[in-house]
């Protein structure tokens, strides 16, 4: 297991943390990593895209000029592809993107790109980023600072963690999500990822002192 600290809102040491190997220290499949980003990202696609055929744009009921003795090519309408106005040939429409990924393959893919993280110590554990029980988006950024100088941090809270939430929605390079979304591709595209003690103990599946009843068995 790798070890962490775990910081106050001061930045100071307040403890320190265990992360499973079997969650942050695996063999990272980069193959699998980008086919489970590539599905996710597809299924964000809207498909909403839609040409007229020749048949859906308005107009072109008329024969333009006769069949023979013009001197020129055939036509039947001002519509068809060749002409400016006319439908489009083999255009996009609408169409569901998504892909079909097994769970097991997204969770394979989300250890890689943690372990990834947790090796190279881009994985941090804080308390909390506000003291006290009001939002405060300064108090918020001058402890993630402490913790972090990155870019782009994705920071993970708990479904319940209201105040942190509240905190750091404004802050531009913060990315923020519930332990239950944690996902690959949001892990990858941040510098830093940063979880509240709380958050990771909940990302672990850890209520109460389960952990301690496990290792006193």
């Amino acid at each position: 297991m790798t070890t962490v600290d775990v910081l106050n809102v001061e930045g100071a040491k307040s403890g320190s943390v265990e992360l499973p190997a079997a969650v942050f220290d695996v063999q990272a499949n980069i193959a699998l990593m980008h086919q489970v980003v590539v599905a996710q990202l597809a299924a964000a696609r809207q498909g909403t895209h839609k040409v007229k055929t020749r048949g859906e744009v308005a107009g072109g009921g008329k024969k333009p000029y006769k069949q023979k003795g013009t001197g020129r090519a055939r036509q039947g309408s001002i519509r068809a592809p060749q002409f400016a106005g006319g439908g489009v040939v083999h255009g996009p429409v609408p169409r569901d993107y998504s892909q079909r990924t097994p769970k097991k393959m997204k969770a394979a893919a989300l250890r890689g790109a943690l372990s990834d993280r947790a090796r190279n110590g881009q994985v941090h554990v804080v308390e909390s980023f506000v003291s006290g029980d009001k939002p405060s988006t300064k108090a918020a950024i001058t402890a993630l600072e402490k913790a972090t100088s990155a870019k782009r941090v994705l920071v993970v809270l708990s479904s319940t963690d209201e105040l942190n939430w509240l905190s750091l929605r404004n802050e531009p390079r913060v990315h923020l999500l519930e332990a239950g979304q944690l996902n690959t591709y949001d892990v990858l595209v941040a510098d830093d990822v940063v979880f509240t003690k709380e958050a990771l103990d909940e990302f672990l599946g850890v209520r109460g002192g389960a952990q301690d009843e496990e290792s006193e068995k």
